[in-house]
């Protein structure tokens, strides 16, 4: 399997509210919260999401904040499962 083209990302970069592509391979979302509780919260939440689609983000935890980011390491760049899971980790947002 091969990354998606770029056209393809900006496509489905429009289906997915307040994501953006950093490196040109990665899909990236900043979670808001009111403190660090809020925040490990989310964390927990997602983690049941992101086990049952076998992909697993980078989380970035910190007080008030979760930085999300998707990626396909196997093909190096992003695939629509990168998407599936945003949307999905947005559902629980």
């Amino acid at each position: 399997m091969a990354p998606l083209p770029r056209e393809v990302v900006e496509r489905l970069l429009g289906q997915v509210r307040g994501w953006k592509v950093e490196e040109g391979k990665q899909l990236v979302k900043a979670f808001r919260f009111k403190d660090f509780l809020e925040a490990v919260a989310f964390v927990n939440a997602i983690t049941p999401v992101a086990e049952a689609e076998g992909h697993h983000p980078d989380l970035l935890v910190r007080w008030g904040e979760v930085r999300v980011t998707l990626w396909t390491h196997a093909v190096g760049g992003l695939t629509e499962n990168d998407f599936i899971l945003a949307a999905k980790i947005d559902q629980v947002a």
